[in-house]
């Protein structure tokens, strides 16, 4: 059985990490490529880190921050924000991104999807959705840091985003975002049971038993955190060893 992975999120805005509740509220939480490092020798399994403006100002993801982070950190680093060509993509990866997430983009021109697989592999692309729900049973699919409900059935969304070629998909509940209440366990079972690519879930988690839920529950391949990690609450340590002792397979620290 593959290992499970633990990643830190690191929201970046104007040059430095992030972190808000339900998508607002944000507060600043340190310096990006420090926070990196950290993070690599704590024990993180991947890095994902995602200028989560650029789409909303129509920029491009801030390059020089992923080469300094690129430099320090030797697990994988996911890079997503602003990326809308091929081009954009093979700036990231030339930055030193093992894998770049679309998100916005992708959803007004599916097609992103297939010629980023198509350049430079399923294994690099990684489709980022923000999903809230609407109603019982209908979630929707987010886009512009989570600023427009796009009416576009996440679900389905998803679907098809694998049939195009991507590779991951990093599932962020907008409910439960910040809340520390817990992974949405309905919404990333739903979709780990439909996809056959690897689910990373984000969003909501705030306690050492939200992890084994959402790997026991759910299913997911990964689970990602923000604040639980970034203040302190939590170390990766603790959660790999809690984990270990549920015998949810992790990659040991060193």
């Amino acid at each position: 059985m593959l290992a499970k992975r633990i990643i830190p999120c690191l929201d970046v805005k104007d040059g430095r990490v992030v972190k808000g509740i339900n998508f607002i509220n944000i507060t600043d939480a340190g310096d990006p490529v420090q926070c990196a490092e950290e993070y690599n020798n704590l024990g993180a399994d991947e890095i994902v880190f995602l200028d989560i403006t650029a789409s909303h100002e129509k920029r491009d993801t801030i390059c020089d921050i992923v080469a300094k982070t690129a430099e320090r950190v030797f697990i994988p680093l996911t890079v997503g924000g602003g990326v809308r060509s091929v081009d954009d993509m093979r700036k990231i990866l030339r930055s030193g991104a093992d894998k770049v997430s679309v998100n916005t983009s992708a959803l007004s021109n599916p097609s992103l999807i297939s010629q980023c697989a198509d350049t430079f592999g399923s294994q690099c692309v990684v489709l980022a959705v923000d999903v809230k729900r609407v109603a019982p049973n209908t979630y929707h699919a987010f886009i512009n840091g989570g600023r427009i409900d796009t009416g576009i059935d996440a679900i389905s969304w998803i679907e098809k985003a694998e049939r195009l070629g991507a590779g991951e998909i990093l599932l962020t509940s907008m409910d439960r975002d910040g809340t520390k209440e817990g992974f949405d366990l309905e919404l990333t079972k739903i979709v780990c049971d439909m996809c056959k690519i690897p689910v990373i879930a984000s969003g909501g988690c705030g306690s050492l038993s939200h992890f084994k839920d959402v790997f026991d529950i759910a299913c997911a391949d990964a689970a990602l955190a923000a604040s639980l990690f970034h203040y302190g609450e939590l170390t990766i340590a603790e959660v790999k060893n809690y984990l270990s002792d549920f015998n949810i397979p992790i990659r040991r620290l060193n």
